[in-house]
């Protein structure tokens, strides 16, 4: 069980504090602080955030959606397991609506989308050049949160919303992983800025293919990792 004491974990005062309990839990699973297969007991962590029985439940009702968090009967709730296979079918279904969103974006985005993606992949590749892989992580999302929004699709945006919850700690663990390859943080932002340049170019189905690539390349980078 985590060891913390409410101030620890309460350190956003302007967000409400199901969030703040809801994001410190979720980065305690995907940091591995809190371990696959670790119990989630209720009364343990009511006393460890001094917060109410409800806020702790929505908590857990919400990581359990994210695929980040099981109910197992005798027992309760639990960190899930990493799985390989599951990883393979949330990558193969992420590389097929990230292509969609870049080429749609190539079609809908206007001209101050295309900036802010731009200022976004800047980011991406000031993070990578500090190695931190959290905020890696961070900028990685806002520059497809970036692409999503220029691609103007309500349902696309849904469908990626949902998976890039459940796919989140897979994403965080090809970033921090001790055995990660030097050579793929390299590969990510050149896979990244060439597909930028594709959209910048207005070639839709390059932009689309050159997105796919990326992802594909991080589904094999994580799936190597699990099996070590």
């Amino acid at each position: 069980m985590l060891e913390a004491s409410p101030t620890s974990i309460i350190r956003q005062p302007a967000a409400p504090l199901r969030h703040q309990v809801l994001d410190f839990l979720r980065q305690s699973i995907i940091s591995g602080r809190l371990a696959p297969g670790s119990r989630l007991v209720e009364r343990e962590l009511i006393e460890m955030m001094d917060v109410s029985r409800t806020v702790i439940r929505e908590a857990l009702r919400q990581l359990e959606t994210e695929g980040l968090v099981a109910t197992i009967a005798n027992k309760g709730p639990v960190v899930r397991e990493l799985s390989a296979g599951e990883a393979k079918d949330l990558y193969a279904i992420r590389e097929v609506l990230v292509g969609l969103a870049a080429r749609l974006f190539v079609v809908n985005a206007k001209p101050d989308q295309l900036k802010t993606l731009r200022l976004a992949l800047e980011e991406v590749a000031r993070c990578y050049g500090a190695g931190d892989p959290a905020a890696i992580l961070q900028a990685k999302n806002s520059f497809y949160d970036a692409l999503v929004a220029g691609a103007d699709s309500e349902s696309l945006s849904s469908m990626i919303s949902i998976l890039h919850a459940r796919i989140w700690r897979w994403r965080a663990l090809g970033l921090s992983h001790p055995k990660r390859s030097p050579r793929r943080s390299r590969e990510s932002v050149r896979s990244l800025r060439a597909m930028f340049a594709a959209i910048k170019a207005g070639d839709a189905m390059l932009a689309e293919k050159l997105a796919r690539e990326e992802t594909a390349q991080a589904a094999a980078e994580v799936i190597h990792l699990l099996s070590e």
